[in-house]
Order: C-alpha cells, then structure tokens, then sequence
C-alpha cells in the first residue's frame, strides 16, 4: 500500500525528489522479475478490413506508456489517456485510482486502417505495450483499474480480439496464458489535462525513464515499419 501511495503521488507530479528516488529502488528490481519481456509477437491469422478512420480503446496499466507507444505509431491520428469501464461520474483520477469504480486507465486510440490495421495494433499493445498475462494490475501498479482490457467497438473487432489472444496462447508465446479480457466498448471518459502527452512532456521522470520509455524504444527496434520518431500529441 505504501508504494501505491507513492505512485499516485507521483503520478500527480508532487513527489519530492527523495520519494522519487524511494520508488525506483523499491518498486523496479521486484516488478520486473517475472514480467513478460517485449517481443515481436507473431502477426493475427485474422484482421477486420475497414473504412475509414476507426477507433481502438485498449486498457494494460498505467496510461502513460500505453498513450506514449501508440503516439508513435504510425497511421494513428490521436491517442488520449482516460478510463473506460466504469460511470462518468466517477471518472477522475483520484477517484479512479481507490479501484472501486470499475474503471481501468485506458486509452482511446484513433488510426487509419488504410495505413494500420485494428490487429496490428493489438499486435503492438500486446508485444510492447502490456504483458498480458499479468492479473491484477500491471508491472508496479495493482489493482483492477490497471487491469488487461480490450473494449471491442462492434462484432468485428471482438471477433478479431479473441482470435488473437486464442492464436497466442495455442502457439505458447507467453510462459503463462494471457488474461486480458475482451468486453463490449461502454464509452471512454478523458483523463485531466495533465495526463495527457504524459511521455512526452516528462522523459526524465523516474518511473517513466523506468517503465514507459524502454516500452518506445522497443516499438522502435521491433516495429520499425510501423514506428513513427515524432509523435502524434493530444490536444490537451
């Protein structure tokens, strides 16, 4: 409990440079021992053909790495950090953040399928973004409102979701099976202005130069053809 405090505080850029400090020694070495590393996961045997732009909203953690990665991507056009799952009236991150509201951060990705498809980009979230075989939270983080969640816009979308993960788990490429729920998408809420760009605006932030940036880097050297060096921003 302790260390999610000191997330949350962090995360509402107040921590002192000792707290900092506290967090990436106590939080790093432990997270990571039996997490998932980035691989090139093998590409879907099934996609949706699709007109004009779409939207993905896709939940694995914490939203700044996840909105981070995808703003690189190329073919996207908007990412937005927020949180999906729960009701509007509880969408704020303090309130969120008690993980009793049924929300998961989450992010709200608009692309171009002529220039990417809907299971390419679940093949960039699950190789890079999110280890999907986590439960319970997300690297650091615990809780259900940093769950694994892929928020189906229509039939099409479900059906390609769940294809994928069953392709996964039959080909073994995960030590464990992935846990990653598909739902129906019941609306997205924007996270506060200063979440937004997180990545972006705060590279020398400790938990982000520890967790979020390698997450960019191995979008980089894995998806060079679908990386992008300057990143699409959210309107803030």
């Amino acid at each position: 409990m302790a260390f999610n405090f000191s997330r949350q505080t962090l995360r509402r850029a107040l921590l002192t440079t000792l707290a900092a400090a506290s967090l990436v020694a106590c939080g790093a070495p432990g997270a990571s021992a039996d997490v998932a590393p980035p691989s090139k996961l093998p590409a879907p045997t099934m996609d949706e053909p699709q007109v004009g732009l779409q939207t993905a909203v896709l939940s694995g953690g914490c939203f700044w790495g996840i909105q981070g990665v995808f703003e690189h991507v190329k073919g996207v056009k908007q990412v937005l950090a927020g949180y999906a799952g729960g009701d509007g009236m509880t969408a704020h991150y303090e309130i969120v953040s008690t993980g009793t509201t049924g929300h998961a951060e989450s992010v709200k990705i608009t692309f171009d399928p002529k220039q990417i498809s809907y299971g390419e980009i679940l093949r960039v979230f699950f190789s890079v973004g999110t280890d999907p075989t986590q439960t319970g939270g997300q690297f650091p983080d615990e809780g259900t409102q940093y769950r694994g969640e892929v928020w189906a816009m229509d039939n099409g979308q479900a059906a390609v979701a769940k294809r994928y993960i069953d392709q996964l788990n039959a080909a073994h490429v995960f030590r464990h099976p992935i846990t990653t729920r598909i739902d129906r998408y019941r609306g997205f809420f924007p996270a506060e202005g200063y979440h937004q760009n997180y990545l972006v605006n705060h590279p020398e932030q400790p938990y982000i130069a520890t967790y979020d940036l390698p997450k960019v880097a191995a979008l980089k050297t894995l998806f060079p053809e679908d990386y992008r060096p300057d990143p699409v921003l959210a309107p803030i």
